[in-house]
């Protein structure tokens, strides 16, 4: 053997590089970090896409803020300048945007023209509210589609599945706010023989203290909730039902079951953990939608949270309350859609690699 030859392998294994010489658990590593890095700075890019959105996209709404201030009043010109330059409307464009980002950096997202008062605190004053709205319909939506959409998919075919699907894909179809007005027209107000049960709209009765206060609330709650889980269920079963299908076939079902395990730990430990992937970025995005709240729900049922406060801003229109709220709005789904892609490599170690 040469020298030449004999110097080949180590030749080969200093070209390789730092890489070779690092384990797999360090390659793997390495890789997730830069995966974090790139979804990190694509929320980054997202959330200034957002910023920019929703400074220019309101000021194409018709209607002047300024003379909704003055309620109408005749008022004199030189009134008008103050109001403009109070709020910082008399300024240029391009520096009300300036200002407008520079202060949102810090938290500072305007003050509300029809207030009074800062967008900060009337967003953090109405969002328990949708919460505990939009909150408990996601956790019984999510729950009730992930169960059904489970059984659907292990019983396809059969007439259980078509009345599932069936009627998931009708109501998912429908309309919110013509549900909730249904559902106020029977169930509130009352039809023929039906009385009503329960309140046309608000959070409370008022009046109430302790432990009465909390079922007065929990009776306003029922129909908005029952609205939001019927129109949004279906969407978790469908996904939840399509992507168990997708695994039904697959050869380690088959050796599962060959190893005499029952069906039902066939499913459960098994199919459904590695058919769950798509459902958990839908339950993400979900509930990064729980903050939005929806719009037309809060706004039938007249429930005092983000999203009734946002139609009303709307219709003023109250640019600092409406620009605030929409970035909350965006910022919340952005970021529970990039918590689930840092959570995806963890359940799927092919992601990301």
């Amino acid at each position: 053997m040469t020298a030449d030859a004999a110097s080949a392998p180590a030749d080969t294994a200093g070209a390789a590089g730092p890489e070779a010489s690092r384990g797999p658990r360090a390659r793997s590593a390495t890789a997730y970090l830069r995966y974090v890095a790139g979804k990190l700075a694509g929320a980054a890019v997202s959330l200034f896409a957002v910023l920019v959105t929703s400074f220019f996209l309101f000021r194409l709404i018709p209607g002047d803020p300024v003379k909704f201030m003055t309620g109408g009043r005749q008022v004199s010109a030189e009134q008008l300048a103050n109001y403009r330059e109070q709020f910082g409307l008399d300024l240029p464009l391009w520096q009300q945007f300036t200002d407008y980002c520079g202060k949102a950096l810090t938290g500072d997202l305007g003050t509300s023209y029809q207030f009074n008062a800062p967008v900060s605190g009337k967003i953090t004053e109405a969002l328990p509210n949708t919460l505990l709205l939009t909150g408990t319909a996601f956790l019984i939506y999510t729950l009730l589609g992930i169960a059904l959409g489970t059984r659907s998919a292990w019983r396809h075919g059969r007439l259980g599945d078509r009345l599932n699907s069936g009627l998931a894909l009708t109501l998912y179809s429908v309309p919110s706010f013509w549900l909730g007005l249904l559902l106020i027209v029977t169930l509130s107000v009352g039809a023929g023989p039906l009385p009503g049960l329960f309140p046309t709209g608000g959070m409370e009765s008022g009046g109430e203290e302790g432990f009465a206060y909390v079922l007065d609330v929990a009776h306003h709650l029922v129909l908005p909730v029952v609205t939001l889980v019927a129109v949004e269920y279906g969407q978790t079963l469908l996904v939840t039902r399509s992507a168990l299908l997708d695994e039904m076939g697959s050869d380690y079902l088959t050796t599962a079951r060959a190893k005499g395990l029952r069906d039902d730990l066939v499913r459960r430990r098994h199919a459904v953990p590695n058919a769950l992937l798509p459902t958990v970025t839908l339950i993400f995005i979900n509930l990064g939608r729980t903050v939005a709240g929806v719009i037309l729900v809060e706004t039938v049922f007249s429930w005092p949270g983000l999203g009734g406060l946002f139609y009303q801003a709307l219709s003023v229109p109250d640019l600092p309350l409406v620009q605030g709220l929409f970035f909350v709005f965006a910022a919340a789904v952005i970021v529970m859609n990039t918590v689930a892609d840092l959570i995806y490599p963890l359940l799927d170690p092919r992601v990301g690699r």
